[in-house]
């Protein structure tokens, strides 16, 4: 495909099993060409009928998809001997030589290994989807007439894509690099109070193509991800839209849930540490107990962006009514660990008779957070549940000063 064969709106597919990998490539391509249309499967069966039944300007697939695999779809595609040749990006986990020369016969437009090489792969759809100089502006649709917030509200809970981010991406990966590559623990330290970062991270730690003990921590997430995938997927967060609030309405209420989220997390880690119990778990939760809310912000950013009215009433009353539900949402499509979503919920209510020490920690640890300054801690600890932990004042106290 050259600059003067190229397709007004070109038509790409994207086949990757994983569904974070998934996600990312989706997202770098429409950074480059936000007005593509977008075929996205998980399996090379499914891949192989979308080919019979439409016409693509790119494809990119894994080498290792399930039932078809990537190197058959290549080979079938070259087997059609179309003029000019179609554009197919092949992604493998392979690096070795074997498999390369496997492939070249075929002509792959690019052979590209896992991690991803962020930078080559967006040049790679730049040079393919771009005439030279070209940039593609994609407007916000307007809201559908007669569209009501709760419905919009509604419709999105179960697609949206989370929350803003709190952290400058590209800074903290910058300052997690060094002479030797990636430093986790420095990255760790840079991301750890960013509730979209760890959520994303566990989750796909979490995924098909991993397995074992599930991981419920950011810790024990980049120490199972590859550290180049652990990069990608932090960077590509930054390309999706309105991961950073632009209204300062909405970010200010985003910035009181993240300090609140903050505040319960390093009051969890104290006390679970105090108590001898799993304090990253503990930090976990309680960083991820807002995320319903955060993201319910991020969608009243597309709600005002499209055209929708929007003023502190009607935000205090869209986080009252969906808050709850678009963080239970997110943590079940997320396939976040069952133990981990029920430490979430501990956070706000205790049920049943007979709880863990670590949930009795982040709902002690979210009461002290939402504590404003000018309130004692006398009462919270003749609370039940710092009797249960067998916390008195003198150790609430050495927590909020510590």
């Amino acid at each position: 495909m050259t600059a003067v064969d190229l397709p007004a709106v070109p038509r790409v597919l994207i086949a990757e099993a994983d569904p974070w990998s998934r996600d990312l490539l989706k997202q770098v391509l429409l950074n480059v060409r936000c007005d593509a249309r977008l075929d996205v499967c998980a399996d090379g069966q499914q891949a192989a009928t979308l080919l019979r039944e439409k016409t693509y300007d790119l494809i990119l697939a894994d080498w290792e998809l399930a039932g078809v695999d990537g190197l058959s779809l290549l080979r079938s595609v070259r087997q059609q001997r179309r003029s000019p040749t179609l554009p197919f990006i092949l992604l493998s986990s392979r690096n070795d030589s074997a498999s390369v020369r496997e492939a070249l016969p075929l002509a792959p437009t690019a052979y590209l290994t896992h991690p991803l090489n962020m930078e080559s792969l967006t040049q790679r759809l730049q040079d393919l989807l771009l005439n030279e100089g070209e940039s593609v502006y994609c407007e916000i649709p307007a809201l559908a007439p007669g569209m009501t917030l709760p419905a919009f509200l509604e419709r999105r809970r179960e697609v949206c894509d989370g929350a803003p981010l709190r952290v400058d991406v590209k800074t903290a990966v910058q300052r997690s690099l060094g002479p030797e590559g990636l430093d986790l623990q420095q990255l760790e330290d840079q991301v750890r109070m960013d509730p979209q970062i760890t959520a994303v991270l566990i989750a796909a730690a979490n995924s098909a193509g991993y397995h074992g003990t599930p991981v419920q921590t950011l810790h024990a997430a980049l120490n199972k991800l590859v550290p180049g995938q652990s990069m990608n997927l932090i960077l590509g967060l930054a390309l999706k839209h309105n991961v950073v609030l632009g209204d300062p309405g909405l970010l200010a209420y985003a910035e009181r849930h993240w300090q609140l989220s903050e505040d319960s997390a390093e009051y969890a880690r104290r006390l679970a540490r105090m108590l001898e119990l799993d304090h990253q778990r503990c930090y976990s939760a309680c960083i991820l107990h807002r995320l319903g809310d955060l993201a319910l912000l991020r969608c009243l950013e597309d709600w005002r962006q499209a055209g929708g009215a929007l003023d502190d009433e009607a935000i205090g009353e869209a986080l009252d009514t969906f808050g709850a539900a678009y963080g239970s949402a997110l943590r079940t499509r997320w396939r976040l660990p069952l133990e981990l979503r029920q430490l979430i919920a501990a956070t706000y209510s205790l049920e049943g008779g007979v709880y863990s020490r670590e949930a009795l920690v982040v709902n002690l640890a979210t009461q002290m957070a939402r504590l404003t300054e000018h309130e004692g801690l006398q009462e919270l600890a003749s609370s039940k549940t710092a009797r249960l932990l067998k916390v008195g004042l003198s150790e609430l106290t050495r927590v909020r000063k510590a």
